[in-house]
C-alpha cells in the first residue's frame, strides 16, 4: 500500500512524442497512471481523478490525445491510427522518465489503453478500462459492420466516416452540439425508451443533434465545464477527433496479427449500466474470462450512463484507487 502524499496543484505541460507535441497535467508523485480520455472530451474529464490519485500516492497524468486540446493535431487522417496513439503513450511514459505505467482509459480511451497494454505489456503494467469493454481484434472489417446497423438509419460510426460531414454539423455551434451529446448519454438526460436513438441518423439528411435532449445539462456538467469543453473544440475544431473513428480499418488490418489476442496483465472494468457500451457489449462483457485472464475487478454501476469518471466521480475513485492498491509493486 503506497502512503498517501500531500496533494499538490496539477501541474500543465507538454512533451515531445510521435504527434508532434503531446499535453498533459499532471499531479502528485508515486507510481504513474496515465489517464487517456475518449470522444469528445480531454484530459479535463479526469480532474475528479487527478487530485484523488495524487492523494492516494500515485502520479496521476492525464493527456490530451493527438488532435486533442493542446497537443499536435496532424492533418492525415491516418495519423489518428490505433499503433500511433500507442506509440504517444509509450513515448510519453518515457518523456516523464518512467520505465513502466498503469495505462487507465474511458470511451476511445479505454481502445487505446488496452491496445498500449497489448502491444507493449513491458511498459503498461496494468490496464484500466471505463464503459468501452476489451474486445480483441479481429473479425469483420469494422466499416462493413457498422454499415449494416440501423436498417433504414445509419448508425454514428458510420456517420462520422466521411470527412467534413459530421464537422457541418457540430461546428457552426460547438457548445450546443456537445451539450446534447453529453446529455444524450447520461443516465438523468439520455432519451427514455421508445424516444429515437441518439446513436443513430435519418439516412435522408438526418443529424445526430435532432435526437439530442434540449434545454438541460446533466447533473455531472456544469455550464464552466461546457464552456472549458467547447473552447477547447472552438479551438481544434472536430475534425482531428473525428479522425479517430476514421482509422478504424487501417487499426483492423494493422492489429490483424494479434487477432483473438488476450490481455494478460492485471486489469480493471467499469461499466454504466444504463450506457450502450455496456449493453451492446454485453458479448465481450461476457467472454473477461478468456480476453482478460488479469482481470481483478469488475464492476456494472448501477443507474449510470457513459460519462462515468465524471458522473460517478466518487464511486470510481474508490473501485480505481482501491484496484492501484491491489496491483503488485
Amino acid at each position: 500500500m503506497h502512503q498517501p502524499a500531500p496533494s499538490a496543484d496539477p501541474r500543465h505541460r507538454t512533451i515531445e512524442a510521435p504527434a508532434g507535441r503531446l499535453h498533459l497535467v499532471e499531479q502528485g508523485t508515486g507510481p504513474l497512471v496515465l489517464l487517456v480520455h475518449g470522444f469528445p472530451e480531454s484530459w479535463y474529464s479526469w480532474r475528479r481523478q487527478l487530485p484523488a490519485l495524487a492523494a492516494a500516492g500515485y502520479r496521476a497524468v492525464a493527456l490530451d490525445v493527438r488532435g486533442y486540446g493542446r497537443s499536435s493535431k496532424p492533418a492525415a487522417t491516418d495519423a489518428y491510427r490505433m499503433l500511433d496513439l500507442v506509440a504517444d503513450n509509450v513515448a510519453l511514459v518515457r518523456a516523464l522518465g518512467e520505465e513502466r505505467a498503469v495505462v487507465v482509459g474511458h470511451d476511445w480511451g479505454s481502445n487505446i489503453a488496452a491496445a498500449s497494454a497489448l502491444l507493449h505489456p513491458e511498459v503498461f503494467r496494468a490496464v484500466g478500462l471505463l464503459s468501452v469493454p476489451y474486445a480483441p481484434p479481429g473479425g469483420p472489417r469494422p466499416t462493413e459492420v457498422f454499415a449494416r446497423m440501423g436498417g433504414d438509419q445509419e448508425f454514428y460510426v458510420s456517420y462520422f466516416q466521411e470527412p467534413g460531414r459530421a464537422e457541418a454539423e457540430m461546428e457552426p455551434d460547438l457548445r450546443g452540439w456537445l451539450a446534447g451529446f453529453y446529455a444524450a448519454m447520461s443516465a438523468d438526460t439520455m432519451p427514455t425508451q421508445g424516444e429515437p436513438d441518439p446513436h443513430f441518423v435519418a439516412r435522408a439528411g438526418g443529424r445526430l443533434r435532432d435526437r439530442f435532449p434540449a434545454g438541460k445539462l446533466p447533473a455531472w456538467l456544469t455550464e464552466e465545464d461546457l464552456d472549458v469543453y467547447a473552447g477547447e473544440f472552438e479551438r481544434t475544431g472536430m475534425t482531428g477527433a473525428l479522425n479517430r473513428y476514421r482509422s478504424m480499418d487501417r487499426d483492423w488490418e494493422d492489429l490483424a496479427r494479434y487477432g483473438g489476442a488476450p490481455i494478460e496483465q492485471p486489469s480493471l472494468f467499469i461499466g454504466g449500466a444504463l450506457d450502450a457500451s455496456t449493453t451492446w457489449m454485453a458479448d465481450a462483457i461476457a467472454a473477461f474470462p478468456a480476453t482478460l485472464p488479469g482481470l481483478t475487478s469488475s464492476h456494472v454501476l448501477d443507474g449510470c450512463g457513459h460519462w462515468i469518471q465524471q458522473e460517478r466521480p466518487e464511486e470510481v475513485n474508490r473501485l480505481l484507487t482501491s484496484w492501484l492498491a491491489s496491483l503488485p509493486g
